[in-house]
């Protein structure tokens, strides 16, 4: 018996020696875990940040619109006859003037002879009545009687109108005949052929070809109505720049210039309807293509630009976190001009050269102490990358409305021509602005 109770009491004190074993083992790794978090929370915090910018940035409208020829003409036969010859191809470029087809001329070139031979009968008679009058006239009244004379006046007054009207017999009949020879009212793109060689047609029955204006070429497009103000204010005082791009909104496709302003407002849909004019050179263009619109309504010079992302919210409005040169950042309230979703316009509370943090949010407050992290954006785009796009954003024309100031300081400046936009939901005609929402406070 005692030799059981020692049993039991060994295993119990080797149990609690193993116990407290692990206890103190693990205890101690969660302190130091604990440290270590800790100590990380006490440290500084990584953030990315990026300098503002002082950028020209232009206001765009955006809608969609539709591709249509300034002149469409279905060219149709102005005589009967039969088709001699078709002397175009189809999708040819013709000048106005050009020969298109030949209807058989035979019948009005006879006509055109005969008008021709009646004015040259009529001419002859005209004259021997003038020589008999001449003849009458210097006789005297003994001779010949004065009713005689006035007889034969008037018979040269009626040779002199049928001469005349044998003259508009012939303008009528040359008229007639040039019908015979189908040339091109108008120069354009001629399409599929509606008629072939040997078939009778009838005037102004049927069609020949349809050709259409494609250079330059017209652009129908709607924008909403809360936008017409705006738009009317910046046409009184200069051309409104229009570009038509692919349906993905990257590549233009040509730039032109607003036209027209529909004199009313579609009530169903709450839209305006506008026109551009577009030379299509390169007939990127085709009527009845459907293409996105932009319209540069005016452009903003030389304000400061921060990225999106840098922007907060809170109870008391819109504030961005500024980065000090002791790298601790400082709440600063701003108000926000115009957005998108890549950059910002910074009316108040940011100067060009202030460095705003754009992600790492999570721990940050006023005061706080941050390690700063270049944005990836902002590293050199390899040698590669030159002929992409996004390597030759700067490369813009001195004249271009987007183009950044030469005289701003490199540091601060930024191209943001593609950037800022204003864009639509997708639907068809309906383009909107965007714009700040709420109203942010002042900044102090």
């Amino acid at each position: 018996m005692k030799k059981f109770f020692k049993s039991v009491v060994a295993v119990l004190l080797i149990g609690a020696a193993t116990a407290a074993a692990v206890y103190f083992t693990h205890g101690s790794g969660d302190q130091v875990q604990r440290g270590r978090r800790w100590a990380r929370a006490d440290g500084p915090v990584p953030v990315v940040a990026t300098q503002a910018k002082l950028a020209d940035v232009p206001v765009w409208l955006e809608g969609v619109g539709s591709a249509k020829a300034r002149n469409l003409v279905t060219v149709r036969p102005q005589v009967d006859g039969k088709i001699l010859s078709i002397n175009f191809k189809e999708g040819q470029e013709v000048k106005q003037g050009d020969l298109l087809a030949q209807i058989d001329p035979v019948t009005f070139k006879a006509q055109y002879d005969q008008a021709i031979a009646k004015k040259a009968l009529d001419e002859s008679q005209l004259a021997n009545a003038k020589r008999d009058l001449d003849r009458y006239s210097q006789l005297s009244a003994n001779v010949i009687a004065a009713k005689t004379v006035d007889t034969q006046r008037a018979l040269v007054a009626q040779l002199e109108a049928q001469i005349k009207s044998d003259d508009a017999a012939i303008e009528s009949t040359r008229a007639v005949l040039s019908y015979a020879s189908v040339v091109a009212p108008i120069s354009g793109r001629t399409g599929m052929r509606l008629i072939d060689v040997g078939n009778l047609v009838r005037a102004s029955e049927g069609g020949i070809v349809v050709i259409t204006e494609v250079q330059p070429i017209s652009v129908l497009f709607t924008l909403p109505q809360q936008d017409l103000p705006d738009i009317n204010r910046a046409v009184a005082k200069h051309a409104l720049k229009v570009e038509a791009l692919e349906t993905d909104s990257q590549n233009v496709l040509d730039t032109g210039e607003l036209q027209v302003i529909d004199n009313q407002v579609d009530q169903t849909t709450g839209t305006i309807r506008l026109k551009a004019d577009f030379p299509n050179k390169d007939l990127q263009l085709w009527p009845g293509q459907f293409v996105n619109v932009r319209l540069l309504l005016n452009t903003l010079e030389q304000v400061v630009v921060v990225p999106t992302s840098a922007v907060q919210r809170g109870p008391e409005g819109t504030f961005v976190y500024v980065v000090g040169s002791d790298n601790k950042v400082a709440v600063r309230t701003v108000a926000v001009g115009q957005q998108d979703e890549k950059f910002a316009v910074i009316s108040k509370g940011v100067a060009p050269t202030d460095v705003v943090v754009t992600t790492g949010f999570a721990r940050l407050k006023d005061g706080a102490e941050v390690k700063v992290s270049p944005p990836e954006e902002a590293k050199p785009a390899a040698s590669s990358d030159k002929g992409t796009p996004q390597a030759n954003a700067g490369a813009t024309p001195a004249g271009d409305t987007a183009s950044i100031n030469a005289a701003t300081p490199a540091a601060v400046q930024g191209d943001l021509r593609p950037e800022f936009r204003k864009r639509g939901d997708g639907k068809r005609g309906d383009g909107r602005r965007r714009r700040e929402a709420g109203n942010p406070p002042d900044a102090r």
